[in-house]
């Protein structure tokens, strides 16, 4: 990439090109003072399609008068705005796109330093890899965790608890007006939805890289503490260009370790194996899953908030210490020489970091809740290059049984809610060609394989199921995730059959199919997975011909 622009070379020299950006500039009525100081873009996501993002106007007001306090001149500018929820095919797929357009908004604008404003699944993703590759002076503002629901008493977390809800309604233990009262019932405010799931594992990854300030990521979204911390932000990315602090000095293989030991210690989302490699690779730092599982068994699950626990991000884990308090339970393990956006090293901003203030939302290191992390990497025949499964929310650490194959997902959800089909806790799942290319976009289909009534009744309500899609971060149940390869790329979960006989033992890290390699061959050559939707134009199609796999982070490898 060319060098990017500042403010300086913009604004250098003496010519008719000078003349007009000035010009321009004092259009909207800004002064030579303005124009004097150091440009720093304020890149917003705020969008009416994305209420995890609703707040950010009231954000990015907050972050420009820390600006101006401290001698910056903001300019806000905005980008794609993305929420699961609003698209009709897997968002991931525009992860990239968003990571393209704001590296360029980064890039090519006279910005000396920039803040950016994000909260939900794949914009806090899009834009830390958008950043590493842009390498300016940045700071992550997390836009914080809504408060939570509540219904007849019960405190509800959003995702996590739409999964049990529904599979109650589903079991006939909740009528259509019961769902209708829980609709409004189900979140508590606008921000990033309040578990442990992928946007708050997001936010609580940047901090632990050393891109956010410290404590921001768990603050709730609608606090005055969010609003405060905007300011302090605004004010730091200024000293930050002072400094020439940029994005290279801080995220290294280091720090990239740091976030992913507190990933593994808080339960965090699997989907950040695909978000932290990919913001590695812009870092030009190849992770390997192999990475992750060394990581997680010598980490700790110390973090009690759904799904793996009982609270909520922005009140029990953030009322307990939040994320400095995780990372002092942390400390050694950490490196924390490593360079971070106060200007200061790890080691120095925990100086003054309490220990939890909760023990039964943060564990001490003595008493965790599981003696490992989060999640754990399975290998074998099925997944040569690996997949994964969060072991801390899943109940089923070994199984040996049949496989039930579906490359539909409107199949396998008509078998298992069928009373007459013969699923039944000895069953293996597999649901296939919903991978990167094959869906295309590997959307979060590991969560919409619900519990079969006739197994629910029975008082079972786990199962094993093995897909080469992803799971919503706020899931829980024993879903094997992101097989790789993927059917659709030649992978051996295309050459499974039913009644074949699958094993898994998360604890030795096994998945396999009981066939022999010419087996698998002899089944794969008459085996082909088409992409499930048929895109002959735009983006997406250059998505389905260029993305990689899981395990290199779904980015296109030209970034």
């Amino acid at each position: 990439m060319k060098t990017s622009s500042n403010s300086r070379s913009w604004l250098g020299g003496k010519t008719r090109q000078v003349l007009l950006r000035r010009a321009l500039i004092k259009s909207m009525g800004y002064t030579d003072e303005a124009l004097s100081k150091p440009i720093i873009g304020v890149i917003n996501t705020w969008a009416e399609t994305n209420p995890g993002h609703y707040n950010f106007r009231q954000l990015s007001d907050a972050v420009k008068r820390g600006i101006w306090a401290a001698g910056g001149f903001p300019l806000e500018i905005n980008t794609m705005s993305i929420c699961e929820v609003f698209f009709d095919i897997s968002s991931l797929v525009y992860r990239n796109l968003m990571a393209i357009t704001t590296e360029e908004l980064i890039a090519r604008h006279p910005f000396d330093g920039v803040v950016l404003l994000g909260s939900c699944d794949k914009n806090v993703p899009a834009q830390l890899m958008a950043a590493v590759s842009a390498d300016k002076p940045m700071i992550f503002l997390p836009g914080g965790p809504m408060l939570p629901g509540n219904y007849q008493g019960e405190s509800l977390a959003c995702g996590t608890d739409s999964f049990k809800i529904w599979t109650q309604y589903q079991a006939g233990e909740l009528t259509d007006e019961d769902i209708k009262n829980v609709e409004g019932c189900l979140y508590g405010s606008v921000g990033a939805c309040p578990i442990m799931g992928t946007a708050n594992s997001m936010q609580t990854a940047a901090e632990a890289l050393g891109l956010a300030l410290p404590g921001s990521a768990a603050s709730p979204a609608v606090s005055a503490e969010k609003a405060r911390q905007a300011e302090m932000t605004g004010r730091q990315i200024v000293t930050l260009v002072e400094k020439n602090i940029k994005v290279s000095d801080i995220v290294n293989i280091s720090s990239l370790r740091n976030a992913i030991t507190v990933l593994m210690a808080s339960g965090g989302s699997t989907n950040l194996l695909i978000h932290l490699t990919a913001i590695a690779r812009r870092a030009g730092i190849k992770l390997e899953l192999a990475e992750y599982q060394r990581i997680s068994e010598k980490t700790r699950l110390l973090v009690n908030v759904k799904p793996s626990g009982k609270g909520t991000v922005g009140i029990e884990f953030h009322q307990a210490g939040g994320v400095p308090a995780l990372m002092k339970e942390l400390e050694s393990l950490l490196d924390t020489s490593v360079m971070t956006v106060t200007g200061k090293t790890l080691a120095e901003n925990l100086e003054s970091v309490s220990y939890s203030y909760n023990r039964q939302v943060i564990a001490s290191w003595d008493k965790p809740l599981s003696t490992s992390g989060g999640i754990k990497v399975l290998r074998g025949n099925i997944a040569p290059r690996g997949a994964i499964i969060k072991s801390s929310a899943a109940g089923i650490m070994s199984f040996r049984g049949e496989a039930r194959v579906f490359d539909s997902l409107a199949e396998a959800e008509k078998y298992l809610l069928d009373d007459d089909s013969d699923m039944d806790e000895n069953k293996a799942v597999i649901l296939r060609g919903y991978g990167p290319k094959g869906a295309p976009g590997m959307p979060e289909f590991g969560n919409y394989l619900p519990i079969p009534p006739k197994l629910y009744k029975r008082g079972i309500k786990d199962y094993v199921r093995i897909t080469d899609a992803r799971m919503s971060g706020g899931a829980f149940g024993t879903v094997v995730l992101h097989v790789c390869p993927e059917a659709a790329a030649g992978g051996a979960l295309g050459a499974i059959r039913d009644g074949d006989t699958i094993v898994m033992d998360v604890d030795a890290g096994i998945l396999k199919v009981e066939l022999s390699d010419e087996e698998i061959a002899a089944r794969l050559k008459n085996t082909e997975f088409s992409p499930k939707e048929e895109f002959e134009r735009g983006f997406v199609r250059h998505y389905i011909d260029n993305v990689m796999q899981a395990d290199e982070g779904c980015d296109f490898p030209y970034l």
